[in-house]
């Protein structure tokens, strides 16, 4: 079998919208959310290289702050898109070296990966061409309109429910459709690829709104396994995550730890 070697693209240039502020720089155990999911592929010997793109327009910013510490790793930082996902994953593939035979593709706010689902990612990625992990998902999907409506004055439903106080608080949007969850997966990352078949999926002219890298991939017609997640393998998307993320991993708050475990 020939040599299996994986560079690893960490898109690192979202703004953070949803959680409010930086991310990737919140505190795990002494040291960033970021440079702990780094610290997941820098000991595996399949992986060649990694690559971080950070946000275009504070990239001397993210290089002060983290270009000591990635440095370290061997980690390259390269400049992320403006927009969209897909763009720092297609600026990232420039700085992919030639000898990596397959590309991981992770994204920088999951750091509760497994060495076990590493392993079993890399170990099926030897014998398909696309590999992504996915977990089942178990909640009842429910498709809903995209106009939120509220409760008026005389809503009797609302008026039953809450009285007087906090009527103007019930918002909501109405089911559409029950949707199926048989054969439904939750999908994770990393998600690994030959390099030459992500190049290939990247090469294509119409990528926008790509959400993830399999997408791109299953655009080309070429078959993508799935092969099991895991439910601690979340990303880190909202405050409320950041917490449970920290009981996952065991790390306390740095406000909780003497003042010499704290970065």
């Amino acid at each position: 079998m020939s040599e299996f070697r994986v560079a690893v693209i960490i898109p690192a240039a979202g703004q953070g919208t949803r959680f409010g502020g930086d991310k990737l720089g919140q505190d795990l155990g002494g040291r960033p959310l970021l440079l702990r999911t780094i610290e997941l592929f820098t000991k595996r010997d399949e992986v060649g290289a990694i690559i971080v793109a950070a946000p275009p327009e504070s990239f001397d910013d993210f290089r002060l702050r983290y270009g000591a510490q990635l440095g370290f790793h061997g980690v390259r930082i390269v400049a992320g898109g403006r927009t969209e996902r897909w763009e720092s994953v297609r600026n990232a593939l420039a700085a992919v070296p030639q000898e990596c035979t397959h590309i991981a593709v992770h994204d920088a706010a999951r750091p509760a990966t497994s060495d076990a689902l590493l392993t079993r990612i890399f170990d099926a990625a030897r014998v398909a061409d696309a590999v992504i992990p996915g977990d089942p998902v178990s909640s009842t999907l429910k498709r809903v309109t995209e106009e939120t409506f509220q409760a008026t004055e005389d809503d009797a439903v609302a008026d039953a429910i809450l009285g007087d106080a906090g009527k103007e608080a019930v918002r909501g949007r109405r089911v559409e459709e029950t949707i199926s969850r048989a054969r439904v997966m939750a999908i994770q990352t990393p998600q690994v690829f030959k390099a030459d078949l992500l190049r290939r999926a990247y090469a294509q002219p119409n990528i926008a709104g790509a959400t993830d890298d399999a997408m791109l991939v299953e655009q080309l017609g070429e078959p993508v396994l799935v092969v099991e997640g895991e439910a601690c393998n979340m990303k880190v998307t909202t405050v409320a995550d950041l917490a449970i993320m920290r009981a996952i991993l065991g790390h306390r708050p740095a406000q909780e730890r003497p003042a010499h475990k704290r970065f």
